[in-house]
């Protein structure tokens, strides 16, 4: 129906009250439902746009109403990431998923990170799908539209191992194929002009990722799936809170 509030679903497995702080005032745009179990939100006060959904299994529930468009995009919180990614996999009939990480350093500044699975981005034709989904996201969000390619060392460093010439050669196909900039190892400096960077592979990727997050006091905000037809965000119950995680799939319904 034209003009309905559209709902966003997030999961609370633990940290409840810091789930629902993060709950950002959509001024009527959209409505938050809290996927969890019986009693885990008794005695925290809802903010005016959020209701409940209590199940006893509530990752499968929060995935049934993405699938089914009970409930338009979905943040996973923190529900447990095996189970329910697990179910979202069979949901949406995918062996995988392929995630655009929202990061944001320690001086405050975001940009996009692909890929951060271990098991993405292995080939030129692979990171260039990525790049092509991953500019979407960065325009909705209102990051710079320019894409950082890395590479495992600069132009110099050609012919000082084969694996390092191969990943220069990669990155430069996929800067010449996309139309993004090769910025060699160089990822300090990719992050002061690019709202997008990408690995040269799934190891590296997730590495980038648990050094920012989890030792050098950066966070992360949540990483769109973008190899299935409905709108998922994945999140780390490490998060620091979750509202950009709620902005950015709001933002991929727009």
């Amino acid at each position: 129906m034209p003009g309905a509030v559209r709902k966003i679903g997030i999961g609370i497995a633990g940290d409840a009250q810091k789930v629902i702080t993060s709950i950002p005032d959509f001024a009527g745009r959209c409505g938050v439902v809290c996927y969890c179990r019986p009693e885990t939100l008794a005695g925290i006060s809802l903010p005016r746009n959020v209701s409940v959904f209590e199940h006893p299994e509530p990752e499968q529930a929060l995935v049934d109403d993405l699938a089914s468009g009970t409930i338009d995009a979905a943040v996973r919180g923190t529900l447990p990431s095996n189970s329910t990614l697990k179910a979202l996999k069979k949901a949406m009939g995918v062996d995988h998923l392929e995630r655009i990480a929202l990061l944001e350093t320690a001086g405050k500044r975001k940009f996009l990170l692909a890929p951060v699975g271990v098991d993405e981005g292995w080939t030129v034709e692979e990171k260039t799908e990525l790049i092509r989904k991953g500019r979407l996201i960065a325009k909705k969000f209102g990051l710079p539209e320019k894409v950082g390619v890395l590479s495992g060392g600069r132009l110099g460093d050609i012919g000082r191992h084969r694996q390092v010439d191969a990943s220069i050669a990669d990155a430069q196909e996929v800067a010449k194929l996309a139309g993004a900039t090769h910025s060699e190892i160089l990822i300090e400096d990719a992050v002061e002009t690019c709202g997008l960077i990408i690995a040269p592979d799934g190891i590296t990727g997730n590495l980038i990722f648990r050094t920012l997050v989890f030792l050098g006091a950066g966070h992360g905000h949540g990483a769109p799936v973008v190899n299935i037809s409905r709108n998922f965000v994945d999140s780390s119950r490490a998060s620091p809170n979750y509202t950009n995680a709620l902005l950015l799939a709001a933002s991929l319904l727009e």
